[in-house]
């Protein structure tokens, strides 16, 4: 009778234990994959919804010229022939990037983008002027109150990139932007890339976001993108080579309970090739990104 007592009392201790454990955001946290397909260059749209799963992802991002031009090529092969390639490898059509567009001329891709089943257009925002932040950044989310009515309507989430040289790319406009935004169809694509390399700081914003926080680019400075250089050093944009520690960076998505999409990216030179050679080679970069990503959740149970 009292080895069933103890049996029971180690029993109930590890049931408690387990809930304790499941009620830690942290410790149930998990990263929601997304292929960008610049990441490939410009190779075939269906190959790239072949590697979805080889990188553990559910969903994909097309791209357009310079980066990539897949979101060109489904309009070439026919709406149709993309959706039949989604269906038969199990895959979620979810973004299109279009900074060709920029914020202003998004009408028909919402429309599109609607009609394909996705939930997101990625853009820049405008250029920044003279005269205070704040108020520039206010100024513009007005000026896209009519763009983000359409959007709500369809169903779209417009996420505007902190991309360098425009009004939303500091770390106050980010802020800005979290304070004063007050439509659920505009939110953040956050880029470290475009960030001072501090993960303290890149952890803040990501709790000062919260919920305007619409997509997380895993991707660091390393030795930039603009030039010329050795694949291993053009790799260091990567997550888990570079310096970056993307651990705290991870604990703060973890702490807002972010189950938006990520994507593990970089950018090559010149801009429309693939990161490596052939798509497998590509994917299997990637999944090394994602072991060190894993490896940075695992450090936020410590």
């Amino acid at each position: 009778m009292q080895i069933n007592r103890r049996k029971l009392l180690m029993s109930s201790a590890a049931t408690l234990a387990a809930s304790q454990l499941y009620a830690n955001p942290e410790h149930n946290f998990q990263l929601n994959y997304m292929l960008a397909s610049s990441m490939y260059g410009k190779i075939d749209v269906i190959e790239c919804i072949r590697q979805v799963s080889k990188i553990g992802a559910s969903s994909i991002d097309l791209w357009p010229p310079s980066h990539g031009d897949q979101r060109l090529q489904i309009d070439r092969i026919g709406h149709d022939k993309f959706r039949d390639a989604l269906e038969q490898y199990n895959v979620n059509f979810e973004l299109s990037t279009r900074y060709d567009l920029g914020p202003y001329r998004l009408g028909d891709e919402i429309n599109v983008v609607k009609n394909l089943g996705g939930s997101m257009i990625v853009c820049g925002s405008r250029k920044q002027t003279t005269g205070p932040l704040k108020a520039q950044v206010s100024d513009f989310l007005k000026s896209l109150k009519d763009t983000a009515s359409k959007a709500a309507s369809a169903g779209v989430r417009i996420c505007i990139e902190n991309h360098s040289s425009s009004l939303i790319n500091s770390p106050d406009s980010i802020r800005y932007f979290a304070e004063l935004n007050d439509s659920p169809a505009l939110g953040i694509a956050l880029a470290p890339y475009h960030l001072p390399q501090d993960e303290s700081l890149i952890a803040e914003l990501i709790t000062t976001l919260d919920k305007h926080l619409a997509l997380f680019y895993a991707w660091e400075h390393g030795m930039g993108c603009h030039k010329p250089m050795p694949k291993p050093l053009e790799l260091m944009q990567l997550p888990g080579q570079g310096t970056l520690d993307f651990a705290p960076i991870i604990r703060s998505l973890a702490t807002i309970k972010y189950s938006g999409y990520t994507e593990i990216f970089m950018h090559p030179t010149p801009r429309g090739i693939p990161i490596l050679d052939t798509a497998d080679l590509v994917s299997s970069e990637i999944n090394k990104s994602r072991a060190y990503l894993s490896r940075c959740i695992a450090r936020t149970h410590d």
